[in-house]
């Protein structure tokens, strides 16, 4: 699997929404119930993502039903599923994240057809990883980090 810089940009602003914004149904990971919704310029500004590839990104997220575009002065774009119910994986997936290599072809050389095996088990081994991971705990390990730290 190739971890494009769609899909790291796609996670960010969705990390970026639930820490700014809250989430709209009030189950985020904090349980920070008060919803903001975020400007995609904010975003922008806080990540470094390009303007034009967010809102390329911003859309297809919209249309996985994850997040909600609030129109007007006080608009902005809305996290409406807990981060826990998410994993990096479907994001990957929503996103576009395409294998790092074709299955081998009966016709190739031995040698290639044993490598790529080993190439797409390692897709195989990086899809269930992802799987493992939902975006609340990338977001609680960015606020555990954030944390101050008292010493004596």
């Amino acid at each position: 699997m190739v971890i494009n810089a769609a899909v790291h940009y796609a996670c960010l602003a969705m990390m970026d929404l639930a820490i700014h914004g809250g989430v709209s149904n009030g189950d985020d990971a904090s349980g920070n119930h008060e919803v903001v919704p975020v400007r995609s310029s904010e975003i922008i500004r806080r990540n470094g993502i390009p303007g034009p590839y967010l809102v390329q990104i911003l859309r297809t997220l919209k249309a996985t039903g994850w997040i909600q575009a609030v129109r007007g002065s006080q608009g902005g774009y809305l996290l409406v599923v807990a981060p826990d119910s998410i994993t990096l994986l479907d994001i990957a997936e929503a996103i576009g994240c395409p294998d790092s290599i074709e299955p081998a072809r009966d016709d190739e050389p031995s040698a290639q057809g044993a490598l790529k095996k080993h190439w797409r088990d390692a897709d195989e081994q990086s899809r269930q990883q992802l799987a493992r991971v939902r975006l609340g705990d990338v977001i609680r390990s960015v606020r555990e980090s954030e944390e101050p730290m008292f010493y004596i």
